[in-house]
């Protein structure tokens, strides 16, 4: 029978606020065995490294590790604003000592998401809505094509809007200036929110990431196109259809005010990949 305390009056874990920090490794699966345990390694010594540095107390952190992945619970007294600013910058500073010297395909570069909410112990880990939340923002797609879209990145991080906006939005708890975010959704599954995103060492915000898609997620390209193959003409229309699921049918139609023999026309040509916005 559940009782309060440890397990709550639900059965659940016991009820509390924490800080949550979640890392998962790029391109893991693709890597060979040897290279996927000095990954392991790496992420271990330098997850540790930069908490040290940064006064968080890792002996004492409630993890759930997963190879490639780590999810971790701080403990209350932790401090906020040193997760975000000096964990992450060592962080990174870690990453790109390890990478120094790597071939490209051998480079541990990470992504990073850090948010504050309700979480309990569970049968298999951790239960709550701040788990799944930052779960979310670590797999995103805008935060993955950050380092798609920056290839020297070895890190990028996610911080949730409740995180974000109690450390960095308008306030000088750390160094990082809100200028150095950038705001994305997120449509991961069944959440929809928002997450920011910062990249130590580099401009997130000359980045395309508002409209990015996860490549799990990618729909077929729809491609739009209509041609006109014509002799002398004083008017043409060129109009290509397509029918997708989404949005239904597209037209396109080009108006030409005068094509010479044997010229072709390409009405409209419109390439589209994944969500709707």
């Amino acid at each position: 029978m559940a009782t309060k305390g440890e397990n709550g009056p639900g059965g659940a874990g016991a009820f509390g606020r924490r800080l949550l920090l979640a890392v998962d490794a790029k391109g893991y699966g693709g890597v060979d065995t040897s290279t996927q345990q000095q990954f392991q390694e790496a992420i271990t010594r330098t997850v540790k490294e930069a908490a040290d540095a940064a006064g968080l107390k890792r002996a004492k952190w409630k993890t759930q590790e997963g190879g490639d992945s780590l999810f971790a619970v701080l403990p209350k007294e932790v401090s906020e604003p040193d997760l975000v600013d000096a964990f992450m910058r060592t962080l990174e500073a870690g990453l790109r000592s390890f990478n120094s010297g790597r071939a490209p395909q051998a480079r541990l570069r990470l992504r990073a998401a850090v948010h504050f909410g309700e979480t309990s112990r569970g049968p298999n880990g951790f239960v709550g809505s701040a788990p799944v939340e930052i779960g979310r923002i670590r797999d995103c797609a805008a935060l993955r094509a950050a380092l798609d879209q920056m290839p020297d990145a070895c890190l990028a991080v996610g911080l949730s809007a409740t995180v974000f906006h109690d450390v960095v939005k308008g306030k000088p708890y750390t160094t990082v200036g809100e200028s150095e975010f950038l705001e994305v959704p997120v449509r991961e599954k069944e959440y929809r929110g928002a997450a920011w995103i910062w990249l130590p060492g580099g401009d997130v915000r000359e980045l395309g990431l508002r409209d990015a898609v996860r490549e799990d997620e990618r729909r077929a390209t729809n491609v739009l196109r209509g041609i006109v193959d014509v002799d002398e003409i004083e008017d043409a229309y060129a109009a290509g259809i397509r029918t997708d699921h989404r949005t239904g049918t597209f037209e396109g139609t080009t108006k030409v005010r005068r094509v010479g023999p044997g010229a072709t026309v390409i009405g409209v040509e419109q390439t589209t990949a994944g969500d709707d916005k």
